[in-house]
């Protein structure tokens, strides 16, 4: 009988204990988790209920609440889901359709791979990405004399690796209406004998294309869908598309609405008179996966094509400095236009001369704005005596690869002005958050590879030696937040995502080594196991 009134005290203690515990739906267990926090709080648990974090703790959570799901991460490094504060996501979708020309050596290869890809598919227009002249033996732009020869019955558009220059076969500079004569403001339709080249800096490639092909609804889908496979796979949950047409973002709020798409996407509205009145009248969009809110706008071009507007000419190029996409009076315009609206301005910034006249006119415009968190996309360049004018009203969004991408002739096109380009430390000092992105498919879309870039100024064959102007490394928990929490705070979203903390969103991943504690080298081959957004499993790494 004792025997019996003890097993029912014990039974009745356990109900009790069973029935005080709360539910979730996913516990995560022995982990190291880097929260991104403000204090860097490091835990071991976490606890999810309809896809938010309820609980996190440096002690195991699973006894805590009663669930179907636990994983026992065995000590592996688990980070907050990872933001691209500026990248192109469509247009990453839509390069897997095209001729990849990323590695070439020379235009040969270029002519050799586009013969491959044309007798595979024997299409009327063939498009191309990725050239880029500075990896080539003769570093200059080509020109089209091989194309025409070669394709003479096609139309041929090959986009330059900074998106910013292409070269075109004469088909398509006849169908676009382009020649010797063509002036088009922002932008360089380049000669040799006062004939085209077939090379377009800038503004001229709008004109080719108004002239391909639209695609189709179902081309668009699929570009966004496979997009979004690759950026989960780099453990992505959050990208910064910067420049969608108001098509695009429609598509994605569809997907978004039938569960077709899950990637949280933050849209920058390509800027135009006619998308600002639009906007005016419908206001921001806000919803669990899609935020639109701000307005990308073209400032200059890229240092690679030197097309990035400089205060004194190109070091290579005496004659050159560069041009403004957008002139004076439409900065002022659109950024008066902007802040009335309560938008967010994002624009390109590449040379020192454009960063100044952002810097002058954001400063002009949100003298009277609370919390406007306007950015300068890149800050690439910064005159020295202007850094100071950055603050908690102007942030720099900025892309470190691009700095171990440019550093080989970067000295060569700016001289002593390399002192203040790719300054991520002295642009952090002065904004206090700082946003860290790719650009892809300007540059890779692993975002271990920008970790490294930021933290170890080299490329991934660890050149330079002793980095690359080392006094603008950031440090790896300023890196981090660049990539998470600050990430979120530019979007203005820092109360729903950006770290692993209660009442957020339950975005994180799950890595195969501590990126926080490992050798620097070997940062870049890091893997991402697993991603989840709003605690649901959405990509998987098998082969690890």
């Amino acid at each position: 009988m004792k025997k019996n009134s003890i097993y029912i005290i014990l039974l009745l203690i356990f109900i009790n204990l069973s029935c005080t515990n709360k539910n979730a739906n996913l516990i995560v267990i022995n982990a190291k988790i880097y929260t991104a926090s403000e204090n860097n709080f490091i835990a071991k648990s976490i606890a999810v209920n309809d896809g938010k974090i309820i609980e996190v703790s440096k002690n195991n959570l699973d006894s805590k609440y009663n669930t179907d799901i636990v994983i026992d991460l065995e000590g592996k490094t688990m980070l907050p889901g990872l933001i691209d504060s500026h990248c192109h996501f469509y247009n990453l979708g839509l390069d897997q359709q095209v001729v990849d020309l990323r590695g070439t050596n020379s235009f040969e290869e270029i002519i050799d791979r586009l013969k491959k890809y044309d007798f595979k598919n024997d299409s009327d227009v063939i498009l191309g990405r990725g050239w880029d002249q500075n990896d080539w033996d003769i570093k200059k732009f080509p020109i089209n004399t091989e194309l025409n020869k070669n394709f003479e019955d096609k139309l041929v558009v090959l986009e330059r690796i900074d998106g910013h220059a292409y070269i075109v076969n004469d088909n398509a500079l006849k169908l676009a209406g382009i020649d010797e004569k063509t002036l088009v403001r922002g932008g360089l339709v380049l000669l040799k004998n006062n004939k085209p080249t077939g090379v377009l800096i800038d503004s001229p490639m709008s004109m080719i294309d108004q002239v391909l092909p639209e695609k189709s609804i179902s081309e668009k889908v699929k570009a966004l869908k496979k997009a979004e496979e690759i950026c989960f796979s780099h453990g992505l949950t959050t990208v910064d598309d910067a420049g969608l047409d108001t098509e695009i973002i429609r598509i994605i709020d569809s997907l978004h609405k039938e569960n077709e798409l899950k990637i949280k996407i933050y849209a920058m509205v390509s800027v135009s008179r006619k998308n600002i009145e639009k906007f005016k009248k419908s206001g921001k969009i806000k919803t669990s996966k899609l935020n639109v809110r701000s307005f990308k706008v073209y400032g200059d071009g890229a240092l690679g094509s030197r097309g990035a507007a400089l205060k004194n000419p190109y070091c290579d190029d005496s004659h050159n400095y560069g041009f403004l996409r957008t002139d004076i009076e439409d900065l002022k315009y659109y950024a008066k236009e902007i802040a009335n609206m309560g938008f967010q301005m994002n624009t390109h910034a590449i040379g020192d001369s454009t960063v100044s006249v952002l810097l002058k006119q954001y400063n002009t415009v949100l003298n009277n704005i609370k919390d406007p968190r306007w950015r300068i996309e890149h800050s690439q360049v910064v005159d020295l005596k202007e850094f100071d004018l950055y603050n908690n009203k102007i942030l720099p969004s900025i892309q470190p690869t691009h700095a171990t991408s440019d550093m080989y002739w970067a000295y060569d096109r700016l001289g002593k002005r390399i002192e203040g380009a790719y300054a991520f430390k002295d642009l952090l000092s002065s904004s206090k958050k700082i946003a860290l992105g790719t650009d892809f498919p300007v540059e890779k879309v692993n975002p271990f590879h920008t970790f490294y870039s930021s933290v170890e100024r080299k490329d991934l064959n660890g050149y330079p030696r002793n980095g690359f102007q080392m006094e603008n490394a950031l440090t790896r928990e300023e890196t981090l937040k660049g990539m998470t929490i600050w990430g979120a705070y530019f979007n203005f979203e820092e109360h729903e995502k950006g770290s692993i903390e209660k009442g957020k969103s339950a975005d994180f991943i799950v890595i195969n080594q501590n990126i926080m504690e490992i050798d620097p080298e070997k940062i870049p081959h890091t893997k991402v196991l697993k991603t989840f957004i709003d605690g649901q499993l959405v990509y998987q790494n098998d082969d690890l």
